[in-house]
């Protein structure tokens, strides 16, 4: 049984994965397979989303009202529940990337410390 150091898959911090989430849906409108795939193929397998914790944060975005969804049919055919970025989402996808690089760049100047 391989270690959790073993891992090549990383945690998300609290409050990433709806960052991440709406990031995506700046792009267009996406239904949640499309997002989880996009967020693994953006970052070369590095983040995988699972259902268990993507449709949750779906939800809760669409409860802060920061995104909106609509019924319609994927390529596929089938139906699926399509997301998008409200006005309020994309301030708070602001925010959050603001916040997200004070904090890399905080990290970034302690690693270098000598």
């Amino acid at each position: 049984m391989p270690k959790s150091s073993d891992n090549p898959r990383s945690e998300l911090l609290p409050g990433t994965l709806e960052m991440l989430i709406l990031r995506t849906l700046a792009a267009g409108d996406l239904h949640g397979y499309g997002i989880a795939r996009h967020i693994e193929q953006a970052s070369n397998g590095v983040l995988r989303i699972e259902q268990g914790s993507l449709y949750p944060a779906l939800e809760r975005l669409l409860e802060k009202g920061w995104a909106k969804a609509r019924w319609d049919r994927s390529p596929s055919g089938r139906r699926a529940r399509y997301y998008t970025m409200t006005p309020s989402g994309q301030a708070r996808l602001d925010r959050k990337v603001a916040e997200y690089e004070r904090v890399v760049g905080a990290i970034t100047q302690v690693m270098s410390e000598t």
